[in-house]
């Protein structure tokens, strides 16, 4: 068994493909309607055949107030890996992105949170090895 598909919820699809492609990064995988809204998924352009990213329309009213919670709290949604957190942060910044944590040291870890424009918290970090 292996992850094939995870989701965020999204407050506006086109937004958030247009974030997470031109801004972030990732590659559009998948694109069919979808009764009202789309299957729209997004994977890591390091890893076509990887693990692909739903951007699910957050219309279920659970789906919105589990993103205010967590929005709230300052809890990241998501967490994606980088070779280099510092560099990661300061092209994004460079790109306008806003993080709500800088760089961070914990531990082996370094980790940044930055806001999705999409009503989401993701966090970056460079995972140890081994």
């Amino acid at each position: 068994m292996r992850i094939a598909v995870t989701s965020i919820f999204v407050d506006d699809q086109e937004k958030a493909l247009a974030f997470y492609t031109e801004t972030l990064g990732f590659v559009k995988k998948t694109e069919f309607p979808a009764g009202e809204f789309r299957w729209l998924t997004v994977v890591s352009s390091e890893a076509p055949d990887g693990v692909q990213l739903s951007l699910e329309p957050d219309e279920h009213p659970a789906a919105k107030t589990f993103k205010t919670a967590l929005l709230e709290d300052g809890i990241p949604y998501l967490s994606f890996a980088v070779d280099d957190v510092h560099a990661e942060h300061e092209r994004l910044s460079a790109l306008g992105v806003t993080f709500t944590q800088p760089p961070t040291e914990m531990g082996p870890v370094t980790t940044a949170v930055l806001d999705d424009t999409c009503g989401n918290l993701i966090q970056i970090a460079s995972l140890p090895t081994g």
